[in-house]
């Protein structure tokens, strides 16, 4: 009998998911789509944002604090890789006329124009993005094209809609493996993988677009590894079963603690650290949120550039049995002496400039802590949303 290749299960569960979320009359795009452009509660009103990939880990959470401090939002995202069930629940959540959903692709300048024409923007944040090293490394053209030749249209469409503030979701990837650590905004920037090559390109575009543009103002956050939840549960992160293999270490703990894959491979264990696993700054999704609601409002030309992390590095081996303690599951690990293709040693932040100049600093840094807010969500949502 002939077998279906994981690649095409995978596209062919994507279709049917998204034929079931459109086809609902609670969710999808015959929801409230009237965005009020005015405070109903008294507040000011701060202003109608469009965010790329608000169906995505992070997209979801920063749309969710946005309606928290009164903003309007328009997600655009093609559902590629954010998840349905995360737009379901922000509906549920938005205030009435805060929350407007475009089904559309970066790469098409149509959708794009669609998320901008209805309502005057004021700001984009643009999250949306494919992020995996190792599939970075196997297929460059599609990470060089989804996230350098994107950014590019959306800075196009920005234009010919006079929207003058960006704030652009980049990587510590950029920086590849640094001579010196903890990682500074002078850090040199010598990025090892495709991921990081074209993260720093749409950077590039970004300044000089800037430079020509002297009305135009951005931010560039170049943050660590995202991990954690909504420590209220509203939101969480789930990988979708399609892109378990390309080995996201906080939800491949959790796969494995719920019996969903049968171990857990650690890749990469002759690194040059302290027990040679790869050493990562992971921050809080929140925290991470919080960065972009401080920045939002002290974008500038040229344009102003923040890590964002912890200023902390934990290994891989460390998080590993951390997620062990929260999860209190057994667990079987298989240790992989070979990496992942793209792979850096170690990296973590020197967090010092943004913490003096927008007063911004991670409050979850216990890192058990931020796991427990993960695996609660995860523990209740075992299939998703």
């Amino acid at each position: 009998m002939a077998t279906m290749s994981n690649e095409r299960l995978g596209g062919l569960a994507v279709f049917i998911t998204m034929l079931l979320f459109f086809s609902t009359g609670s969710s999808g795009p015959r929801g409230n789509e009237t965005l009020q452009l005015s405070s109903s509660d008294g507040r000011a009103f701060p202003g109608h944002v469009l965010v790329t990939g608000g169906a995505g880990f992070i997209g979801s959470h920063a749309t969710m604090r946005l309606m928290d401090e009164g903003y309007a939002v328009t997600i655009i995202d093609n559902f590629s890789r954010g998840n349905p069930g995360a737009i379901d629940a922000l509906r549920r959540m938005a205030p009435r006329g805060k929350l407007r959903l475009v089904h559309g692709d970066l790469g098409i300048r149509e959708d794009v124009q669609k998320a901008f024409a209805k309502y005057p923007v004021d700001a984009v944040i643009h999250f949306a993005a494919i992020a995996y090293v190792g599939e970075s490394v196997a297929d460059p053209l599609r990470y060089y094209h989804n996230i350098t030749s994107n950014t590019v249209s959306l800075l196009e469409t920005m234009k010919q809609f006079d929207v003058n503030k960006l704030v652009y979701s980049s990587t510590c990837a950029t920086y590849g493996n640094p001579e010196v650590l903890p990682i500074t905004e002078n850090t040199p920037t010598v990025p090892i993988n495709p991921y990081g090559k074209a993260k720093l390109y749409a950077e590039t575009a970004i300044r000089d677009f800037a430079r020509a543009n002297p009305s135009f103002d951005a931010a560039i956050l170049r943050y660590f590894n995202v991990f954690g939840s909504d420590p209220e549960g509203r939101l969480g992160e789930y990988p979708r079963p399609e892109l378990r293999h390309h080995g996201r270490i906080s939800g491949a703990c959790f796969d494995a603690a719920l019996g969903l894959i049968p171990e857990l491979v650690v890749m990469g264990t002759d690194f040059p650290t302290r027990d040679g696993t790869c050493v990562r700054d992971f921050i809080h999704v929140t925290d991470l949120v919080d960065a972009h609601l401080a920045v939002i409002s002290h974008v500038a030309n040229p344009p102003v550039l923040y890590n964002v992390g912890t200023g902390k590095g934990v290994s891989v081996k460390e998080f590993v049995e951390a997620c062990k303690r929260v999860t209190g599951a057994r667990i079987a690990v298989r240790e992989q002496k070979e990496s992942r293709p793209g792979d850096y040693a170690e990296v973590y932040a020197d967090v010092s400039k943004i913490k003096n100049e927008l007063g911004w600093s991670a409050k979850f840094t216990n890192l058990e802590e931020s796991m427990g807010h993960a695996w609660t969500w995860r523990a209740a949502h075992k299939n998703g949303y």
